[in-house]
C-alpha cells in the first residue's frame, strides 16, 4: 500500500444500528411502536387465514349489526363483517403507504444528491422546481396527479409518492451540500474517481442517514393520504376494503350506526402515531448530539 493511500482521508461511515438490541431496551416508545407495526404487518399478511369472513361477503340480515359473537366489531350497511374488512384493509393501507414512500425515495434521493453535488445551474433549476412543488398543499397535488393518472389505489399512491419526493430531495440536497466538502470527497476527486463512483461510494452513504428518519414520518403521511383519497373515492375502489374507504362508508351511516366510525378511525390513528413515534425514536438513536431523556 502506498504512502498516499495510507494518508488519504477516510470517509465517515454512517452510524450502524449495531446497538439495535440496546436501543430496543432503552427506548420503550420506539420498541412498542416497532412491535405494534410488526404485529400489524403480520396480521395483514395472514389476513386470508385469520379473518373470520371474506371481506366482500354480504349478509343483509346483519346490516349495521352491533358487536356480537358473530360479528365482533359489528357489520356495515351491506352486512359485511367489520373485523374482516379491518384486517384486509390493513393490508391495502400498508401496501399503499410503502408504495408511496418507495416511489418518493426512488425519485427524491437521486435528485437531491445530484442537485447538491453538482451545484451551479443544475442545483438552481432543481431547487426552483422543488420549491414550486412544495408551495402547494400535498393532498391537492395528489388529487390533481390522480386525476391525470386515473382513479385507483396504485395510481393514487404513485401520485402521493411523486408529491412527497420533493421533501426528500430537499433534505438529501442539504445533506449533500455538507458532505461534498469533506476531505475524503476531495481526496477521491484528486485520485481520479469518477462522479458516479464518488456519488455512490462516498456521498450517498453519508447523505442518506436523515432519510431513514424521514421515511418513517412519510409512511404516516402516506397512510393519511391514502385514507383521504379513498374517503373521496379516488383511492381503492369498492368492494375492496381499505381503512379510508371503510371510514367513508361508515360516515354515510354515522347517524344510524356511529360506532362503525371507530374501528377504521382508531386503526388509522394508532398506526400513524406508531410511525411518528418510531421516527422520533430513530432520530434520537441515530443523532449522537441528542440525549435521551
Amino acid at each position: 500500500m502506498t504512502d498516499a493511500a495510507l494518508t488519504m482521508p477516510q470517509p465517515r461511515r454512517p452510524r450502524r444500528l449495531a446497538g439495535f438490541g440496546r436501543w430496543l431496551l432503552t427506548d420503550i416508545r420506539g420498541a412498542v411502536s416497532l412491535g405494534f407495526l410488526l404485529a400489524l404487518m403480520l396480521i395483514s399478511v395472514l389476513a386470508p387465514w385469520i379473518s373470520p369472513y371474506k371481506p366482500t361477503a354480504q349478509d343483509l340480515d346483519a346490516s349495521l349489526a352491533t358487536m356480537s359473537a358473530q360479528h365482533w366489531l359489528g357489520a356495515d350497511d351491506l352486512g359485511r363483517d367489520t373485523l374482516s374488512r379491518l384486517i384486509y384493509g390493513g393490508m391495502a393501507s400498508l401496501y399503499a403507504s410503502f408504495l408511496a414512500v418507495a416511489i418518493a425515495v426512488l425519485i427524491g434521493v437521486p435528485v437531491g444528491v445530484v442537485a447538491g453535488y453538482l451545484g451551479g445551474w443544475v442545483d438552481t433549476v432543481i431547487s426552483r422546481i422543488i420549491d414550486s412543488f412544495l408551495s402547494f398543499p400535498a393532498i391537492v397535488l395528489a388529487i390533481a396527479v390522480t386525476g391525470a393518472l386515473g382513479i385507483g389505489l396504485t395510481n393514487g399512491m404513485i401520485s402521493v409518492g411523486i408529491v412527497f419526493s420533493p421533501q426528500l430531495a430537499r433534505l438529501v440536497r442539504a445533506r449533500t451540500l455538507v458532505v461534498r466538502n469533506e476531505l475524503y470527497v476531495d481526496a477521491a476527486r484528486c485520485f481520479g474517481g469518477s462522479t458516479t463512483r464518488i456519488l455512490w461510494r462516498h456521498v450517498l452513504p453519508n447523505a442518506i442517514q436523515p432519510v431513514i428518519v424521514q421515511v418513517t414520518l412519510l409512511l404516516a403521511a402516506a397512510l393519511l393520504a391514502e385514507a383521504s383519497l379513498s374517503f373521496l373515492g379516488l383511492g381503492i375502489q369498492p368492494p375492496d376494503p381499505s381503512w379510508g374507504s371503510m371510514l367513508a362508508r361508515a360516515y354515510q351511516n354515522m347517524e344510524i350506526a356511529p360506532e362503525q366510525m371507530y374501528p377504521p378511525g382508531l386503526a388509522i390513528l394508532f398506526t400513524a402515531l406508531a410511525f411518528n413515534t418510531l421516527g422520533e425514536s430513530l432520530r434520537v438513536a441515530l443523532d449522537p448530539t441528542m440525549k435521551r431523556n
